[in-house]
């Protein structure tokens, strides 16, 4: 009589252990790196992602950790109140905090709004020693306050 429970038994745990790797395991297997070429390995789900500040600015390019080269066209949408007199303030920095550049961001609409505006700024550098560097945005602050002021750094790399 104890033997008539030992099949059913066993398919019961084979049942488990098919649905324990449907539900936890396959998931996990799209997510895995995958080599494309030599040295080469990314994850299969991960787009690069605009740098931002939430609700505040959004950089389309370059995008975070992007090799870039002189000149650097940079492009986003800002909130209006980002801008002064349409502009606000890019500095381009080395990995050491020296400023190799710096520019205008010109907002491309109507700036006297709280809605996100276009904008987009051009960087001309000398490709410096160090590898890597830091694209830094910053609200147009007239007023000083340092309460007021918000910025947005961007890590680069040098091509």
């Amino acid at each position: 009589m104890k033997r008539r429970w030992i099949i059913p038994f066993l398919v019961l745990v084979v049942i488990l252990l098919a649905v324990a790797v449907i539900v936890f395991v396959l998931p996990n297997v799209s997510n895995a790196p995958t080599t494309h070429g030599p040295g080469s390995t990314t994850t299969g789900t991960v787009a690069p992602t605009p740098a931002t500040l939430p609700d505040t600015i959004t950089v389309d390019q370059p995008l975070p950790e992007a090799a870039i080269t002189s000149p650097l066209t940079i492009t986003g949408k800002a909130r209006g109140n980002w801008f002064f007199e349409a502009s606000a303030p890019v500095e381009l920095k080395d990995a050491s905090g020296v400023v190799i550049a710096h520019g205008i961001a010109q907002a491309q609409g109507d700036w006297m709004t709280t809605n996100f505006v276009p904008f987009t700024a051009t960087l001309t550098f000398t490709k410096p020693v160090t590898k890597t560097g830091t694209l830094v945005l910053k609200n147009d602050n007239p007023s000083g306050d340092p309460a007021k002021q918000k910025q947005l750094n961007i890590p680069v790399v040098f091509q």
